[in-house]
């Protein structure tokens, strides 16, 4: 309830206006859907970015009109309904492959069917009022979306240290099961990031427009470079992972890359500090710095065979990507790893 106070106040003030201006200033009876639109559009999904409500808004409004029509050419009835369905859900399959904008138009379309006016297309200005107040209030009452970044963020990062701490019990024990259950984690990182990044781009499609976040889009743009760093440092992290079940095969502990991985993922942590407060990201490049300086697999697995060597190598590229993630330039963070 706490996090869907934003998205509640806009709906709200929209419904409210849009009703309001279509009801007292213009003096519509009954402006039903300019309050119906408002509400669909905006809806209490994260993704509020304006061109989502923008696509919602035009559904519903293809799918008055496309009733509207119908009722002035066939009148009101159950095939005239049935009519206006099948006309307004495969126009709206033409213009768009999201099957909410099919919905969206469908539903508007039947509630002109079944809500009878005496002014004709009056329900279609009341439907471009809705829209228009809920594209309004997008920019105007924005919703406040960092704390639900940072949040989104954080549990993001925790599941890395999650699959990160599975994966380094797995060497110290030489346990096969436990690197596998590492694996499955760092390749179910995906989805979360993934939706991180829809988070983020909502938030700075939102800033763009109103003036009231546009101060806050340079901490956006830090978001989404940490953001797409881990997504590049997850996708490492499953190569790892594929290595480590592939070692753990001869139940042999094997420390040093355990404790690597180990300090690589303290590093990581403090990266998810930093996604709060930025005075975090000179410890969180130092730490993650100070592992990439150690990554020589010559020295570090001398003697060893070519996949002790290629776990080695493997941290390598997930150290750049934690430390770009940090805040380093990527060619700094990769001038930090030793030659191999």
């Amino acid at each position: 309830m706490r996090d869907s106070l934003g998205a509640i106040a806009q709906i709200v003030i929209a419904a409210t206006a849009g009703f309001a201006f279509a009801h007292y200033v213009l003096g519509h009876p009954a402006p039903l859907l300019a309050a119906t639109v408002t509400i669909s559009s905006l809806g209490l999904v994260r993704d509020a970015r304006p061109r989502r409500v923008l696509e919602t808004v035009v559904g519903m409004i293809l799918g008055i009109l496309i009733a509207e029509l119908i009722v002035a050419a066939a009148g009101i009835g159950w095939w005239q309904l049935g009519l206006t369905l099948t006309a307004s859900l495969l126009v709206a399959r033409f213009f768009s492959p999201q099957p909410a904008f099919a919905v969206a138009a469908a539903i508007q379309a039947a509630i002109v069917m079944v809500i009878p006016a005496s002014v004709p297309f009056l329900r279609l200005i009341d439907g471009v009022i809705g829209g228009v107040a809920a594209l309004l209030v997008t920019a105007l009452v924005p919703r406040s979306p960092l704390r639900a970044l940072i949040a989104g963020g954080t549990q993001v990062f925790a599941e890395f240290d999650s699959a990160v701490a599975t994966l380094v019990q797995g060497l110290r024990r030489g346990d096969r099961g436990r690197a596998e259950r590492g694996l499955e984690k760092a390749r179910a990182l995906q989805a979360p990031i993934d939706a991180w990044r829809t988070e983020l781009e909502s938030a700075a499609a939102i800033a763009r427009l109103s003036p009231f976040l546009r101060r806050q889009r340079a901490e956006f743009d830090r978001q989404e470079r940490i953001r797409g760093q881990l997504d590049l440092a997850s996708r490492n992290l499953r190569v790892i992972g594929r290595r480590v079940v592939y070692l753990c095969d001869d139940g042999v502990a094997r420390p040093i890359p355990a404790g690597l991985l180990a300090e690589l993922g303290a590093g990581a942590r403090l990266i998810a500090d930093a996604l709060g407060d930025i005075s975090y990201e000179p410890a969180a490049r130092e730490a993650v710095r100070s592992v990439a300086a150690r990554l020589d697999p010559g020295a570090l697995a001398s003697g060893s065979s070519s996949v002790d060597l290629n776990l080695i190598g493997a941290l390598r590229p997930l150290a750049v990507d934690l430390m770009t993630a940090a805040g380093t330039p990527a060619a700094d963070a990769r001038a930090a790893l030793p030659r191999a």
